[in-house]
């Protein structure tokens, strides 16, 4: 009985890659010694899975930034603003497109599908000169094989990669990316040629694109692309991967009838509906890899449950088509539970990441050939009855409290432009008033106070000192800089999410649980176990110390519900709902106590709201509706003269623009610059926005410093589409990331921008 693994993470267990990368970048290190730690981190991930008794074993999987930007660069679809001249793409021109670079922004960053990876979005249109400019699938290949691994090389399907896509600044916005399948067939036709000449005797496409909800001329192109690539791929086996949810009717009939493809892999994690049509109407003859082992969660899979799938399944396909898989990529959970030595025994006995999971395929690819580890079996069965019974897990209270919110839809009682009158008055901030999201960077010196606290190397007194020093400075740098709405920085915090996660009980947090965000920035998602409540509060302290230090508004900075639960990994032993519900009233409290410590401005961020949305278009109804719901429950108590915010980045809210005018919030900041303002044409296309709203002026996760004109342009096109007495000016998001000497131009830029436009608009009167 066969094995297989979708994909695996890329970072290293220590997150190696994202050091090399770093250091790469800032001229510390050569490429030779990125290359080096990439080529490790390839090798020993292969031999991994080799030692584990893995069958089919992915190459091409590792990314350096993006697979989707890797796709691009084997295309050669280099956008034609950063020079590239031909030949094979370097890291130069791969890392501009990734990053932006002095002279230029870097290319679009969006969610993929509903996870909090984010991928480089291809700018496509009918002039693009498409030519084969990156050989790495081939020579990855070949690098395993040369270790004694024969893999199978992974890419992302053709039709996927065009409907992942964007046409190009200056193409029409009708333009049909699926023109180009017959200009970009060719590219792939020349890489399964040298795979085959390699030696290469499978290949997998990932086409989860197959999980939307497609039109029938979409779904026909992957029928056109397969039979395009038929005699291409003859003499190899073509797998084509689908993950993330089910697979509709329509395009599991398509799916299986593509011309040239021996199987396909089925997420039936999150699509178990497909578990139906596979037992309908499966053909005959071609593989089936089932995944059943969660690629985007921490939990100890229940083996017992699994196999009685697996056991069903071989009955329709036959134990020689079966492949044991997991759902996804593993790229989405973190690397090895083996670093963990901070969690406990009982905790960590329920858990399984990438590593683990590797092991958890081939051991129910064992049992099913007749080679059950019984040993093995029974400690996991004794790990699931641990989970449902242990008291840890659940909290009476908290699950009464849950309950009794569903009568209300918890809205406040006032209006929004009432309410913004009653805050205007109390706050008296001039028009276009600027402000930023929270973070200010987060410096080597500032990282180690925070260590050497955790570590109790330093005392509390120290700490609170040291802490306090740096709010001091950021406060100092905002007025000096004549910031109107102020942050106090967030220098004791680690992560928007984490911060909080540690706080509140039914949390429990990982040493080394880093999963990858985007590029090398890798995120920690708390683990939520059970029951959420908050036994103390948890801001009050710093944002009451900041506000003392200023006249100014202090924003007293919270992470709303939706995001705590989208950025962690959840529990799957309830709807997630209802631990959304358990979360907000958790951060109501905490929205009151800060209301009572005196802060008048209160932004509670729902940057993730938009990456829960199901894939879906009939679960979006629901989901949208408790989403938004879980937000008003925070700040249902304040009153009408405290000012509610929330901040949003990087999604297409053109969607579910209704359902965030539904979230009441007094001012939104949201981001903007890096997608093209695509967020204004909601406005220009007639939708009323009565709330304040801060389009973000600038790109924080570009280290390019945008002039005073360019942000001076950019909020004039806001304020074609936008009031003028609801616009705020803000950057796109924190400043976390950014160095210092970044941030001071570019925010002195913006609130010269916004003082020109002051002037300007009082003149015109």
């Amino acid at each position: 009985m066969a094995s297989h693994i979708v994909g695996y993470p890329r970072m290293g267990p220590k997150r190696e890659l994202k050091f090399a990368l770093e250091s790469f970048w800032d001229g510390k290190s050569t490429a030779e010694d990125l290359q080096k730690v990439a080529a490790d981190l390839r090798s020993s991930i292969w031999k991994q899975m080799s030692d584990a008794g893995i069958k089919y074993i992915p190459s091409n999987t590792f990314s350096y930034y993006d697979q989707v930007l890797d796709t691009t660069a084997m295309l050669g679809a280099v956008p034609a603003r950063y020079n590239w001249n031909g030949g094979e793409i370097g890291f130069d021109t791969y890392f501009s497109m990734a990053r932006g670079n002095a002279s230029v922004p870097a290319m679009e960053m969006t969610k993929w599908f509903d996870t909090n990876y984010h991928f480089i979005v291809p700018e496509l249109g009918p002039d693009v000169k498409f030519s084969y400019a990156s050989h790495k699938a081939v020579t990855e290949y070949k690098e395993a094989k040369a270790l004694g691994v024969d893999t199978v090389p992974v890419f992302v399907g053709p039709v996927s990669y065009l409907l992942l896509s964007k046409p190009a600044k200056g193409v029409e916005k009708t333009f049909d990316l699926l023109s180009l399948l017959d200009k970009i067939l060719p590219i792939y036709k020349e890489v399964i040629a040298e795979l085959k000449e390699a030696g290469a005797t499978w290949i997998q496409f990932d086409e989860a694109t197959l999980v939307k909800d497609l039109e029938p001329y979409q779904l026909e192109a992957f029928t056109k692309a397969y039979s395009a690539l038929e005699s291409a791929c003859s003499g190899l086996n073509v797998v084509v991967a689908t993950y993330f949810a089910d697979v509709p009717a329509e395009a599991f009939k398509t799916l299986t009838s593509l011309p040239g493809v021996s199987g396909y892999t089925f997420d039936l994690v999150r699509g178990e509906k497909t578990l139906g049509l596979i037992k309908s109407s499966f053909p005959s003859g071609k593989y089936l890899f089932a995944g059943v082992v969660d690629g985007r969660n921490i939990w100890a899979n229940d083996l017992a449950g699994s196999l009685t799938v697996l056991k069903s399944l071989e009955g329709i396909v036959g134990k020689d088509k079966l492949v044991v898989s997991t759902s996804c990529s593993l790229l989405h959970t973190a690397v090895d539970l083996v670093n963990e030595t901070k969690l406990d025994d009982e905790i960590k006995s329920w858990l399984a990441f990438a590593a683990q999971k590797v092991v958890e395929v081939n051991a129910l690819a064992k049992a099913l050939a007749g080679q059950k580890d019984e040993a093995y079996f029974s400690a996991n069965a004794a790990a699931q009855a641990s989970r449902k019974s242990s008291p840890r897990v659940t909290n009476e209270a908290v699950q009464k409290a849950a309950a009794a919110l569903r009568g209300s839809d918890h809205r406040r009682a006032t209006n929004v432009s009432a309410r913004l009158d009653a805050q205007q008055k109390k706050l008296n901030l001039p028009i276009l008033p600027t402000t930023t999201i929270g973070s200010f960077p987060q410096t080597i010196e500032l990282r180690r106070v925070r260590r050497e606290y955790k570590a109790k190397k330093i005392s509390e007194e120290e700490y609170v000192k040291a802490i306090k020093e740096e709010i001091s400075k950021v406060v100092q740098l905002q007025e000096e800089l004549d910031i109107d709405v102020l942050v106090h920085g967030e220098p004791e915090r680690n992560d928007m999410v984490e911060y909080f996660g540690e706080q509140l009980s039914g949390f429990a947090f990982t040493a080394n649980g880093w999963v990858q965000s985007y590029g090398s920035r890798c995120v920690k998602p708390p683990i939520i176990y059970g029951d959420v409540s908050r036994p103390k509060a948890m801001t009050v302290f710093w944002s009451s110390m900041a506000q003392e230090m200023t006249k100014r508004p202090m924003k007293g900075m919270l992470t709303g519900p939706v995001t705590i639960l989208n950025w962690s990994f959840v529990r799957n032993d309830q709807p997630r709902f209802e631990t959304c519900y358990q979360i907000a009233l958790a951060i109501k409290d905490e929205v009151e106590d800060l209301e009572k410590a005196g802060i008048t401005v209160i932004q509670i961020d729902e940057a993730a709201l938009r990456e829960g949305l199901p894939l879906r278009k009939a679960e979006h109804a629901f989901y949208l509706d408790w989403a938004v719901h879980s937000f008003r429950i925070t700040n249902v108590g304040v009153a009408d003269t405290t000012q509610i915010h929330t901040h949003m980045c990087y999604s297409n809210f053109n969607d579910i623009i209704h359902s965030i005018i539904n979230m009441d919030a007094d001012v939104i900041t949201i981001e903007n610059s890096r997608s093209d303002e695509k967020l204004l044409s909601v406005f220009r296309e007639g939708v009323k926005y009565g709330a304040g709203i801060g389009p973000g002026v600038y790109d924080i996760h570009s280290p390019r410093i945008p002039s005073m004109e360019e942000i001076h342009d950019r909020i004039n096109k806001m304020l074609a589409v936008l009031e003028t007495n609801i616009l705020w000016v803000n950057p796109d998001c924190g400043l976390k990331t950014r160095k210092y000497g970044e941030v001071k131009p570019a925010l002195q830029n913006m609130v010269a921008a916004a003082k020109k436009l002051r002037a300007e608009l009082a003149s015109a009167k």
